[in-house]
């Protein structure tokens, strides 16, 4: 077999792999949950259809209010993020304080989830940080006061929580669709006709922009409506949202639970859509009602006091989160902290000496499965740009939708239909299982990390390189790959992010097994040893940290004599 013809095979059949590891376990874990939510279950004695399980979940106390709960905050925090991003866009793009949070993009959306809500519990606590910064010289508070905030009973603080890790990836969404939908044509033509700032952003750039951003945020109101980890932090548990009950009921020892469960999972399904559905709807309302509006030839909408707020709310979104981590980094290395103290003196490092031993195996489980997972996703993710740069036609729309599948679909519902095919097939739960439900959660993201800049790559480099002879292959590993070696690691590290960030795939696929600083930190969340949660949590941040800095330090080393290739070159 000659190279051509091999590398034509391979380009040939990874698009399709992709496909395969983006579809057919979230089909085939709602079929899986979707039988036993009837009935329908030999292996536990469920031989006939019946609405049993679901009459069951609906006599469960609380449960109207687990399901209002899950629906109010995923679109609150939804179009609380989507307003913050589109008037901050609006107000300071192409401007200093852009390009200053367009370069902590990266890293921010690299911070774990549970790691962002276990700093902001931490902060916003009755003894959290806030109260021990106003106390007792402003709130006269000598002990911490009485509210629950985090959990209370409103999911407030769950909102809050989603509002700081949703924003950094909007923002980082809209950079790609920026130049795709030429704002800044739109926006000089727009300006030059006298509109301000923000009203020619609204009216020129918006009507483009928008529908390029409707799958990443489908994908966020998906995910905001079905968090399980954010929501055991932050949420309230009197009652807890739907998705963190559907995994108590799976994890009771009662096997017969699981019915109820199966019926639960496919509740949260059907709760999404309605929220999707709504969202639809809310769109649609949108568009009519400010069809006049953008007509209506008015030059402004309160540019400047609505700048104020997007600049003061981007401010407080990322003040919480460097507060949130700070607050992290002060409790793990913190002995006798006293209300209302400030600070914690003297720091000790006896914390980490005592949680060494244990932290070997979370940290070694979590390495091998975030470079498994991440590896079996550029790989992937490469053979399919590679396919679309040779065929020379931009990706299908059912394709597109097939990337967010994972995202759109609540992981509980298909991750509980793959933990009940496991069991039926005689699957093992362990290592493999959990880095392949990883990277069904890691290729979405490595390919919109690499995918404009796969694009966007000059065709002239290979075409040069074709006409001195250079075969396919070696025109990928000597002259595409190489330009794209700081893109791609910069993939590869946000891949690794998501990775050591997953809490439920490891949790159910993994059957307790597999061990990882992120299961570590979620089930120390709950408990009152905040020094050993903090470890943990640090833990979250410093894994993904590793990756970006090799992402940043490996191409400065491999180009060191070609200075040209590095970014921000002359």
């Amino acid at each position: 077999m000659t190279s051509a013809v091999a590398y034509r095979l391979v380009v040939g059949v990874l698009p399709w792999l992709t496909v395969a590891l983006l579809s057919v376990p979230v089909v085939a874990g709602v079929l899986g949950a979707l039988a036993p939510a009837f009935g329908w279950l030999p292996a536990l004695g469920g031989e006939r259809l019946t609405l049993a399980p679901w009459r069951q979940l609906f006599e469960v106390p609380g449960i109207v209010d687990m399901a209002r709960l899950s629906l109010v905050t995923g679109l609150v925090s939804a179009a609380l993020s989507l307003g913050l991003v589109v008037l901050f866009l609006g107000s300071f793009l192409h401007t200093a304080l852009y390009r200053r949070i367009q370069r902590w993009l990266s890293p921010l959306l690299a911070v774990p989830h549970a790691a962002a809500a276990i700093g902001l519990a931490f902060l916003l606590a009755p003894s959290g940080w806030v109260a021990r910064g106003i106390s007792p010289w402003l709130s006269g508070w000598a002990y911490p006061p009485d509210y629950a905030f985090p959990g209370d009973a409103w999911g407030l603080s769950l909102i809050l929580g989603l509002v700081v890790k949703e924003v950094p990836f909007l923002l980082l969404m809209s950079l790609a669709a920026l130049v795709q939908c030429q704002a800044g044509e739109r926006l000089r033509v727009a300006r030059s006709l006298g509109y301000r700032p923000l009203t020619a952003f609204l009216k020129g750039v918006m009507p483009g922009l928008y529908p390029l951003l409707r799958l990443p945020l489908y994908a966020v109101i998906a995910f905001a409506t079905s968090t399980v980890d954010v929501a055991m932090i932050l949420g309230p548990t009197t009652p807890s949202t739907l998705a963190v009950s559907v995994v108590g009921w799976l994890n009771d020892p009662t096997l017969s639970m699981r019915f109820m469960a199966s019926a639960g999972a496919m509740l949260q399904l059907l709760l999404t859509l309605a929220a999707l559905s709504l969202w639809w709807a809310l769109e649609r309302l949108v568009a009519r009602a400010s069809r006049g509006w953008c007509r209506d030839g008015r030059r402004q909408c309160g540019d400047r006091w609505l700048a104020g707020m997007a600049w003061l709310a981007m401010r407080t979104v990322l003040g919480l989160m460097m507060a949130a981590l700070a607050g992290l980094a002060l409790w793990s290395v913190a002995g006798y902290w006293p209300f209302p103290a400030f600070l914690p003196w003297p720091p000790t490092a006896h914390n980490w000496l005592n949680a060494a031993d244990d932290l070997v195996a979370p940290v070694w489980q979590s390495l091998g499965v975030a470079l498994a997972a991440t590896l079996v996703s550029v790989v992937l993710v490469l053979g399919a740009l590679e396919a679309e740069t040779q065929r020379r036609r931009p990706m299908r729309p059912w394709a597109q939708l097939i990337l967010y599948l994972p995202l759109l679909v609540p992981s509980v519902a298909f991750l509980f239909g793959l933990v009940m095919m496991q069991a039926q097939m005689g699957v093992r739960p362990g290592l493999g299982a959990v880095i392949i439900g990883h990277a069904v959660f890691v290729l979405p993201y490595v390919f919109l990390s690499l995918a404009e800049s796969y694009r966007r790559l000059d065709p002239r480099w290979s075409q040069q390189a074709s006409s001195l002879g250079a075969g396919p292959w070696r025109v990928f590993w000597r002259v595409r790959l190489p330009l794209l070696l700081t893109p791609v690691l910069t993939a590869a590290a946000v891949g690794f992010a998501v990775s050591i960030g997953q809490y439920l795939p490891t949790l159910l696929l993994g059957a307790g097994r597999v061990v990882t600083v992120t299961t570590e930190a979620v089930s120390l969340a709950s408990g009152g040893d905040r020094r050993l949660t903090a470890i943990y949590a640090l833990l979250q941040l410093l894994l993904p940290a590793l990756g970006f800095m090799l992402a940043m330090l490996v191409p400065r080393y491999v180009f060191r004599r070609r200075r040209g290739l590095l970014p921000g070159a002359d």
